[in-house]
């Protein structure tokens, strides 16, 4: 099993950028998929964006496609969130997870989730 812990979150001016990031703990990093997903309030999660295991595919949501980057260093059992241009819709607790495919991240099952970090974008 592997542990996932997020940092980066916090109040930003819309239109400005945060970076995420979420360390892995565990089991071998180089095994999972990782992702990213969101819940604003009120609303469903979402999935955001995801990473393969080697960092060869990745896929976005089409809401932050452009925006957002993700990306992995295996060496450090981290995976970030890149979000520019962030704008009010943004705002939501974002978490990471892991599966055992990308596919699995969108379609489930995931295997674990973080607990989560706080992004608010004023407007």
């Amino acid at each position: 099993q592997v542990q996932l812990a997020e940092s980066g979150g916090g109040l930003v001016q819309a239109g400005g950028s945060l970076r995420l990031s979420c360390v892995a703990s565990g089991r071998t990093f180089r095994s999972y998929a990782m992702g990213w997903f969101r819940q604003a309030p009120g609303k469903e999660r979402e999935f955001v964006a995801g990473i393969s295991g080697s960092g060869a595919v990745k896929t976005y949501a089409d809401s932050v496609k452009g925006r957002f980057t993700i990306s992995i260093d295996n060496a450090k059992n981290t995976v970030y969130l890149q979000m520019n241009s962030l704008n009010a819709e943004d705002t939501a607790v974002y978490s990471c997870a892991a599966g055992a495919t990308i596919g699995s991240l969108t379609s489930g099952p995931v295997n674990c989730w973080g607990q989560g970090t706080q992004v608010t974008v004023s407007s």
